[in-house]
């Protein structure tokens, strides 16, 4: 396969996924609420002769998984877009805003859905050359968290069959059109702990015939951030935060309970595995010296995201060749967190960055930024991109 006619045939359809992104964009739904996106997606698949079409997961109507058939049935090479939107009021003025109050495409999956729509309209004009099956996921539900649209749609048998998978995020940190890659470990894992301290009420003058939850509470925030500074290797990343406590009711009140609330993330599922003993033990200690119940919670949520290592150098060659090895940046490792990394635990996977950042553009903002933008022009470069590694993986995945 020369990529040439990828190249030529993202140009063509280029116009036709900006208008994707743009309508995505212009009604964003949150996880699991994705029914307008989903109903269009659906609709485009079929009209392109997908196979298997099929619309709703979780028990909604949420998310749309097809395939288009290759010259042999298997392996199945996949390829996923995560497709909903966050609970953020758009400040970004462009004529495609957001329709829907308080809710915005502040993390580019828009771009992703859309981008994956164009591949699918260059595979169906590559029908007659694919190799083998190619499975296109548009995901509902990354921002979820503990109710992760990868692990239902695993769960309900999209990857059944399936040898890889591949993914894209467009990247705001990353100069546009550049290509962001890194092997084994690329984005945290993502866990939220909770502490809860039971003491005893009391009279803010009378504090010795209270046992004070609160001062438990301060120690414990204060004694976990040593499991960070002396329990794990200095090599090692980590970051653990607090997020919530909650306590009392009057200033003149020693409650009776403290709530604690954080999350941790770490690049190491090793030191993933370890971290719930290692808060359990730190929290009851400190609430038996002083004299008050804790019970800990540990929440898993979402993987460390962890690149295959072929899969990446096949990334490489196949980025070189169609845009120079100075589109080709390899990053550092992000502490945000991806439930792409569930797929990864099944099949081996690679998600790699496209950058949108044009400062004369406003397209450098953060994302889940209010002001965040995407960028349009790198949109063609990531449907050919995955489109080749459709074509090229079915080949050399395994290698």
């Amino acid at each position: 396969m020369k990529f040439e006619e990828i190249l030529e045939l993202a140009e063509r359809f280029e116009e036709k996924v900006i208008n994707f992104r743009h309508d995505f964009h212009a009604h964003p739904e949150l996880s699991w609420e994705e029914e307008r996106t989903s109903k269009i997606i659906e609709q485009v698949l079929i009209e392109l002769g997908f196979d298997g079409v099929r619309r709703g997961f979780g028990g909604t109507e949420s998310g749309v998984v097809g395939d288009i058939a290759g010259e042999k049935e298997t392996p199945i090479i996949a390829l996923r877009a995560d497709i909903d939107a966050l609970p953020i009021e758009e400040e970004a003025d462009v004529p495609w805003k957001s329709t829907n109050k308080g809710v915005m495409h502040a993390c580019g999956h828009d771009a992703h859905a859309a981008i994956l729509l164009g591949v699918a309209h260059v595979l169906a004009s590559l029908r007659d050359k694919l190799p083998c099956k190619v499975r296109l996921i548009f995901q509902p539900a990354e921002e979820s968290g503990v109710r992760s649209g990868a692990q239902q749609l695993i769960e309900e048998g999209v990857l059944d069959g399936v040898e890889a998978i591949w993914g894209l995020h467009v990247w705001s940190p990353l100069p546009a059109g550049t290509i962001g890659y890194r092997s084994g470990p690329i984005m945290a894992s993502s866990d939220i702990w909770e502490a809860e301290i039971k003491g005893k009420g009391g009279h803010s003058s009378r504090p010795h015939e209270a046992k004070d939850p609160t001062i438990a509470a301060a120690n414990i925030i204060m004694s976990v951030q040593t499991i960070i500074s002396r329990e794990l290797d200095p090599l090692e990343t980590a970051v653990l935060s607090i997020g919530r406590l909650e306590s009392g009711s009057a200033p003149n009140i020693i409650p009776d309970k403290a709530f604690i609330q954080g999350s941790i993330r770490t690049t190491n599922s090793k030191v993933r595995d370890g971290l719930p003993e290692k808060i359990e033990r730190i929290a009851k200690g400190i609430g038996s010296a002083l004299r008050c119940e804790v019970e800990t919670n540990y929440i898993h949520v979402y993987p460390v995201t962890v690149n295959d290592l072929n899969m990446i150098e096949t990334l490489k060659e196949v980025a070189s060749v169609m845009f120079g090895d100075q589109s080709l940046v390899e990053v550092p490792i992000a502490m945000g967190s991806e439930d792409f990394s569930f797929y990864q635990q099944k099949v081996p996977g690679v998600i790699f960055f496209l950058g949108i950042a044009d400062p004369g553009k406003g397209t450098d903002a953060e994302h889940h930024n209010p002001m965040f933008k995407t960028n349009d022009d790198v949109l063609k470069k990531g449907v050919a991109l995955l489109a080749a590694l459709a074509m090229e993986g079915t080949k050399r995945s395994d290698r």
